[in-house]
């Protein structure tokens, strides 16, 4: 895996941070930036349980859908005065419950040159950003798939 440079890492956590308050508010933490790959933690807090004492369906998918949308931030933030990243669709699956932190590990699944040359020839390029949900102690409790658009900018 193809490390991101300091600079581009620290514009992907300030600017997703910044652009997205509802992450902010329920604590939302990034743990690695890699070009591709991106890795978040959901802290666990009572305030955001359910019922049977782990975190909230909601706070799961929030945390796959921010890691997910982090990615695009760092895969086409050079391409954001041309394009507005869209999510589409969404589908979890809730495999086991979760108590205590949770990590979304998300990952591309399409490679950048490809999406990019389809926006370059006038499309409208959508893709799949896999998303892992697990424990600390690496059970995996869910999985996820964000499709994205990069809708090209009215000229």
């Amino acid at each position: 895996m193809e490390t991101m440079n300091t600079e581009t890492a620290e514009f992907v956590k300030s600017g997703f941070l910044a652009a997205v308050p509802f992450a902010r508010t329920l604590g939302v933490e990034f743990v690695e930036v890699d070009l591709g790959r991106i890795v978040m933690r959901l802290p666990d807090s009572a305030d955001h349980h359910n019922h049977v004492g782990g975190p909230h369906a909601g706070a799961m998918f929030t945390l796959g859908e921010s890691a997910s949308g982090a990615i695009i931030t760092g895969t086409f933030g050079d391409l954001l005065d041309r394009s507005v990243p869209l999510a589409v669709k969404a589908e979890i699956h809730y495999h086991k419950l979760a108590m205590g932190d949770v990590t979304a590990e998300a990952r591309l699944t399409r490679p950048r040159d490809e999406i990019v040359a389809e926006l370059d020839a006038g499309g409208r390029p959508e893709f799949a950003v896999d998303v892992e949900l697990r424990t600390d102690d690496g059970t995996v409790t869910g999985s996820m798939t964000v499709t994205w658009t990069l809708k090209p900018n009215k000229r």
